[in-house]
């Protein structure tokens, strides 16, 4: 089965008035500045918002999200899917899925399904395929209504991250090839869940890249006649 015939196999999940977002890109994107932004509008105008990130957001994930970033030795890339698939799972359900069911809720995630296909799919070459099909029983046949991919070239990423000056994790420590097959795998998702994935330019002010996310928001939480009371 090809990879277009496997994406037809995800769905977002059906709570009406509530949904689910998610941001993806490369380190150095601006994720964590535009989803508190997103949040923050999202509340101002009556959502209730839980904001979640992968790996991690139960105690299980958690765990697991250490025991990977963490890392001093090389992990298997079979093993680096599996943990992240097994994280995502747990927090699907003990989460994610009982939280939507509350009417006017928006959960986002800081990474997804996308960030798999690019790291583990792409840069570590396992190939879109093995990923998708790792990823065909449910609850993980679930993506987010709406995911916003901030885009920025490998050697920004690598200048942003210089200027934090922050310790490195598993997957920072990584060279610039690695961040270039990032994006090219960033990209081939988009391609792929083009009507999901909404690419915006990182490389322009907070406030351009939120304008551009407002839009699109708007259009699926605001123009479906299901605008929450305040």
């Amino acid at each position: 089965m090809e990879n277009k015939e496997l994406a037809k196999q995800f769905r977002a999940p059906a709570f009406p008035g509530s949904y689910f977002l998610s941001f993806e890109g490369i380190e150095g994107a601006g994720k964590s500045t535009q989803i508190v932004k997103v949040r923050d509008y999202l509340e101002s105008v009556g959502f209730r918002v839980l904001v979640l990130r992968e790996p991690g957001g139960t105690s299980f994930g958690e765990k697991l999200r250490q025991a990977i970033l963490n890392s001093t030795s090389p992990i298997h890339p079979i093993a680096e899917l599996h943990l992240f698939a097994s994280s995502r799972a747990q927090l699907l359900t003990e989460v994610t899925l009982k939280e939507l069911e509350t009417p006017n809720t928006v959960i986002i995630y800081d990474r997804y399904l996308d960030s798999t296909l690019a790291y583990q799919g792409k840069a570590r070459g396992l190939g879109f395929e093995t990923i998708l099909r790792t990823h065909l029983s449910f609850p993980l046949t679930l993506v987010p209504h709406l995911t916003f991919y901030l885009r920025i070239p490998a050697d920004l990423s690598l200048t942003r991250q210089k200027m934090r000056n922050a310790p490195k994790d598993y997957f920072e420590k990584q060279g610039q090839n690695f961040y270039q097959n990032l994006v090219d795998g960033y990209d081939e998702a988009a391609e792929l869940f083009n009507e999901r994935i909404i690419t915006l330019n990182g490389n322009q002010s907070v406030d351009k890249v939120f304008e551009d996310i407002l839009a699109p928001l708007n259009a699926l939480i605001l123009d479906q006649n299901k605008r929450p009371e305040n």
